[in-house]
């Protein structure tokens, strides 16, 4: 798992009269969600679509917001997805527990 850094373009695409937000983010290819800080989700009126329950890096679990809808831009290419909201002050590695066996 290799850790990268890029600029992406976040947007709400049910408020299009908002401005895009241009954002540093951290690309994880062990990641499965991708997770924004609280001012974002603010600044773009996400909605909570209901919570979840993560994993932290250092395997504590949480439930936290999962929130949406959010477009992504990064050079030429674009997803529409949902976020995960990260109340803590540093980027923090998240992902959904594995299913009960």
């Amino acid at each position: 798992m290799g850790l990268i850094w890029g600029e992406v373009v976040l947007s709400n695409p049910v408020r299009t009269e908002l401005a895009p937000l241009a954002v540093r983010a951290m690309a994880d290819s062990g990641a499965v969600h991708l997770c924004i800080p609280e001012h974002v989700a603010l600044q773009l009126q996400l909605q909570e679509l209901e919570r979840r329950e993560v994993v932290l890096a250092d395997g504590h679990r949480r439930t936290v917001p999962y929130m949406g809808p959010i477009e992504v831009r990064f050079a030429n290419r674009r997803c529409f997805c949902q976020a995960t909201l990260n109340s803590e002050p540093l980027p923090t590695l998240k992902s959904e527990p594995p299913p009960a066996r």
